[in-house]
C-alpha cells in the first residue's frame, strides 16, 4: 500500500500577507528538508481570518494575496511539494468571499479549491459564502478530504469522506478550543482514517497541530508554544498499530453502516415484537 508523510504546519498569521506568504514559504522549505511530501496549513494561514485580521473586505490587499499564491506555487514546483493552504477567495461582487482550501500540486498548479460549507452562524451572516461540495484529492496513491475549522462539529461530514473511502481528511482550522483537538481524535477513530488538523501558532497554548492515526491516537503534536512549526505525520497501510483499524474496524463498519449484515439476520418473533413482556 502507499505511504506518504505529511508535515502540519503551525504557522504564524499576521495581518500582513507579505509576512504570511514569506512564513508559509519557511514553512514549505523545512517540510522539504524533513521528508515530507504534502504539507497542510492552517485556516486563513495567507490572508488572514475574518474577525481577527480582516476586519472588512475592503480593506484586503487581494493583488497582494495573488502575488504571494503566485509565489508560493513556483515553490511548490521548485520543491516538488503538495501544499493545502487556508485562503479566502474571493468572489464576483456583490457575492463575500469563500473561506477555502488551495490544493496546490508539485506541478505547481492549483489542482482544486475547497470551500467552508457549514459556516458558523456569524461567518454566514456577515462575512463568506457558503461552499457547496466535498474535495478529494488523490496524492501518490492516496486519497484526502478537505474540512475547515467549526465543520468538526459535524459528524456527517467525516462519515461522508469515509464513503469517499479518503485515507485522511486535512483539517485546517483557526481556533484555540481544547474540544478541537477530542473531536479530531474521535472521527479518526470512529471512521478510521489518519487526520491532521493544522492551526496557527498563536493558538498553539491550547490547541496545537497534530497528526492523528486511524485508531484516533495522536501520532504527533507540535509544542504548545506560540512559535511556527512543522510536525510530521506519516499514513502507511503497513503500520503494524493499524492492522485492527485499517483492516478489521473500517471494513466491518461500512457493512454495518449499509446494513445487510443485519437484515439477513433479522428475526419474526413474537417475544421479539412484544415489547412491554418479560
Amino acid at each position: 500500500m502507499a505511504s506518504l508523510t505529511v508535515a502540519t504546519a503551525q504557522s504564524l498569521i499576521t495581518a500582513n500577507i507579505a509576512d504570511n506568504g514569506q512564513h508559509i514559504r519557511q514553512l514549505m522549505a523545512d517540510a522539504k528538508a524533513a521528508g515530507a511530501r504534502l504539507v497542510h496549513y492552517p485556516e486563513a494561514a495567507l490572508s488572514g481570518y475574518a474577525k481577527a485580521q480582516i476586519r472588512n473586505w475592503s480593506h484586503v490587499d487581494w493583488s497582494a494575496i495573488e502575488r504571494e499564491l503566485s509565489t508560493i506555487r513556483a515553490l511548490a514546483y521548485e520543491l516538488e511539494l503538495w501544499v493545502v493552504l487556508g485562503c479566502s477567495h474571493r468572489l464576483t461582487a456583490p457575492h463575500r468571499p469563500h473561506n477555502s482550501l488551495y490544493v496546490i500540486s508539485p506541478a505547481g498548479t492549483i489542482t482544486t479549491r475547497y470551500d467552508k460549507r457549514l459556516c458558523s452562524h456569524t461567518e454566514i451572516t456577515d462575512w463568506y459564502s457558503p461552499g457547496t461540495e466535498p474535495v478529494v484529492v488523490d496524492i501518490d496513491g492516496l486519497r484526502f478530504g478537505c474540512a475547515l475549522c467549526i465543520e468538526i462539529q459535524f459528524p456527517e461530514l467525516f462519515a461522508e469522506y469515509a464513503r469517499l473511502d479518503v485515507d485522511c481528511v486535512l483539517l485546517s482550522a483557526y481556533a484555540e478550543d481544547p474540544i478541537f483537538g477530542i473531536l479530531a481524535q474521535a472521527h479518526a477513530a470512529t471512521n478510521n482514517i489518519w487526520l491532521s488538523l493544522a492551526t496557527p501558532a498563536q493558538c498553539a497554548a491550547a490547541l496545537p497541530s497534530r497528526f492523528i492515526g486511524p485508531d484516533g491516537h495522536i501520532q504527533a503534536c507540535a509544542a504548545g508554544r506560540a512559535e511556527p512549526g512543522i510536525t510530521l505525520g506519516r499514513i502507511d497501510h503497513d503500520d503494524a498499530r493499524y492492522a485492527i483499524a485499517l483492516s478489521k474496524a473500517r471494513p466491518w463498519r461500512q457493512a454495518a453502516r449499509q446494513g445487510d449484515i443485519y437484515r439477513d439476520r433479522f428475526v419474526i418473533d413474537p417475544r421479539s415484537t412484544d415489547r412491554q413482556s418479560i
